[in-house]
């Protein structure tokens, strides 16, 4: 049999957790008309960059027939208010250039045959409103014309010329035009076990690795620990959010699945030894240190006090120094 001898080593540990998941845009976010209609163009694709304000697509108005017969009827009752308004004020102007009537009853007049006019234009504009989504007059502001509320890249485009779309509201949710997000603010989100939870917290390192991305590690910052856990599979799992550090020279796309490793523990400079070589004795730790090898080996039962342990070797925190020999296990000789 020959003894191993082991010196005690000064390097860098660390004890980490995995957690699985997936890496997403921070802000991801639907875009849905504000009318109903058919859509008409599509004038953007998934992939492509888009501007905030930037039109995505035009949506056509199907007016409901009952409110477009209202909008008529409206306009031709304010077409013969107008035209009775202006023949009398003809008449109110005809009076008061001859000195027949008030300055005050002239203006009264000029007010009813304002106010007629107005009406007019309204209802015009309501039954343009009803007919095409639009006015002349406000086409800049057009619901009909659906843009894009952030600046970022267009993920995804799920309708299609001819498509019916229905707008937000308080009963339905809308169709969905376009999801757009900012890709240059990522973050990984996945779960961790409970029986990890409890040892990790906000602001610590996370080393993140994309299986769609060989060779390729990045740096992020844990940010969001869920306060409840959902069971999966007969485990509890909480989860997590770290914001993510990624050059611009690498395209990193959405849903892309990813392992982050979490620093549990680390430990700088540290002594360390092979875990087999160390006697646990109740809430001691021992060790046998070399004391005399002339002329024969002499050992003593030294005490001393551990650290983190990743299964193979333990950090040595007193007790010993690196000039030390500590017996390891013995095997045979070939």
């Amino acid at each position: 049999l020959k003894k191993i001898f082991y010196n005690s080593v000064a390097e860098l540990r660390e004890k980490t957790t995995v957690a699985t998941g997936k890496v997403e845009p921070r802000d991801e976010v639907l875009i849905k008309p504000q009318i109903s209609g058919i859509i008409s163009e599509v004038y953007k694709e998934a992939g492509q960059s888009v501007k905030q304000g930037e039109v995505i697509a035009k949506v056509k108005v199907i007016p409901e027939l009952g409110t477009l017969n209202s909008a008529e009827s409206r306009v031709r009752l304010a077409e013969i208010n107008a035209k009775q308004a202006e023949t009398d004020f003809a008449r109110v102007e005809k009076l008061f250039n001859d000195k027949l009537i008030s300055n005050e009853e002239y203006e009264k007049g000029e007010v009813n045959v304002k106010q007629a006019r107005e009406e007019l234009q309204t209802a015009k504009d309501n039954l343009e409103i009803v007919k095409e989504g639009i006015t002349k007059n406000s086409a800049s502001f057009s619901s009909t014309l659906i843009r894009s509320t952030i600046t970022g890249l267009i993920l995804d485009v799920p309708i299609k010329v001819g498509n019916s779309v229905i707008m937000s509201n308080t009963f339905n949710d809308g169709t969905t035009i376009a999801t757009v997000a900012n890709m240059n603010d990522l973050i990984f989100r996945g779960n961790l076990d409970e029986t990890e939870v409890g040892r990790v917290h906000e602001g610590m390192p996370v080393k993140l690795t994309i299986g769609a991305l060989q060779n390729l590690s990045f740096n992020a910052v844990l940010e969001y620990i869920s306060p409840k856990g959902v069971e999966e599979n007969g485990a509890n799992q909480f989860e997590i959010k770290a914001a993510i550090q990624a050059p611009d020279s690498v395209q990193i796309r959405s849903g892309y699945s990813a392992n982050a490793e979490i620093v549990l523990e680390r430990a700088l400079k540290t002594l360390a030894l092979p875990e087999s070589t160390v006697e646990f004795s109740g809430d001691s730790t021992f060790v046998y240190v070399l004391t005399d090898s002339v002329p024969q080996q002499k050992f003593k039962r030294q005490q001393i006090e551990v650290g983190m342990s990743d299964g193979i070797k333990i950090a040595v925190k007193s007790g010993l120094t690196a000039k030390d020999k500590v017996r390891g296990a013995e095997k045979k000789d070939k």
